[in-house]
Formats: C-alpha cells, sequence, structure tokens
C-alpha cells in the first residue's frame, strides 16, 4: 500500500506521495522574489528556511486567484529542494493499491507532471511527479534568482 497526501484545487484533487511530504502549514506571508520562473510566487521563511513557494493552480492550469488565509502551503522534497506548494486545501492521507492506480502513461504518453490517476469512488486524483515538477529551464531560473534574491 502506498500513503499520499491530498491536496486540492477547486475541483481538482492531487495526491503526493506522504514521503516527500514534510508538513502542511497554514498560508503566510509570500515575499515576491524578483527574476524567478512564473510558477514560482515567490518565497516564505519556514522556521528560519528559505523556501520557494509554487503556483500549483498555474501548473495545473487552473484560474488564478489570490492567496486565502485557508490556504495551505504544503512544505515538500522535489529531490533537488524544498518547495512550498500553494493548494486551496489538504484533505488529509489516503492509501491506496497498485489495482486502484492507472499509470499516467496509459491514459496519454508523455505526461509531465501526472505519474498516474487513483480511482476513488468519490472520483479520481492525480498523483503528482515532484522528480519531475520543475523543467530544466525552471530549476535554473529558480537557482539564480534564489543565489541573488532569497537571501534573508
Amino acid at each position: 500500500m502506498a500513503e499520499y497526501a491530498v491536496l486540492y484545487f477547486d475541483e481538482l484533487r492531487v495526491a503526493l506521495p506522504l514521503a516527500y511530504v514534510e508538513r502542511v502549514l497554514r498560508a503566510v506571508h509570500i515575499t515576491p522574489l524578483p527574476d524567478a520562473p512564473d510558477i514560482v510566487l515567490g518565497v516564505v521563511n519556514v522556521h528560519g528556511r528559505i523556501i520557494p513557494a509554487i503556483d500549483m493552480r498555474q501548473r495545473f492550469r487552473l484560474p488564478e486567484r489570490d492567496i486565502a488565509l485557508t490556504d495551505r502551503l504544503v512544505i515538500a522534497h522535489t529531490g533537488q529542494r524544498a518547495v512550498a506548494l500553494v493548494a486551496d486545501g489538504v484533505s488529509g492521507v489516503i492509501e491506496s493499491a497498485e489495482p486502484e492506480i492507472v499509470g499516467g502513461d496509459s491514459i496519454l504518453p508523455g505526461l509531465e507532471y501526472v505519474d498516474g490517476v487513483i480511482r476513488l469512488a468519490d472520483g479520481l486524483v492525480l498523483i503528482h511527479n515532484l522528480a519531475r515538477f520543475l523543467s530544466l529551464d525552471e530549476a535554473d531560473a529558480l537557482d539564480r534568482a534564489m543565489a541573488t534574491g532569497g537571501a534573508p
């Protein structure tokens, strides 16, 4: 059984492997980061660590909206760095067995950010791939922006 944290954005539900999730926090002020990729809203200070805040709504091509006090920041690890994923909310943790998961390539070959889909009684949940989360260009631009403007 695999465990996933489930984030939601409007009606869209996205699962992250629980092993990549560090913690979930209430939304805090996001400081803009000059020259960061468009998907980066800015940076947040999490217990003294400066972490880039990522616009998940943009990644999934959802309508833009202002961050609300009820939103959540999901601190997760992509392999290269910690990121704060801005979500409308977090609905909890689910366990999923292999037969409940449909692989991303069997749905549409070449899906960049989706590893698969979990079938639940109340609908589908996309499994987000944090390893392929940022493109190489986005990762390089973020590294440059963090080096020049992300220092406290």
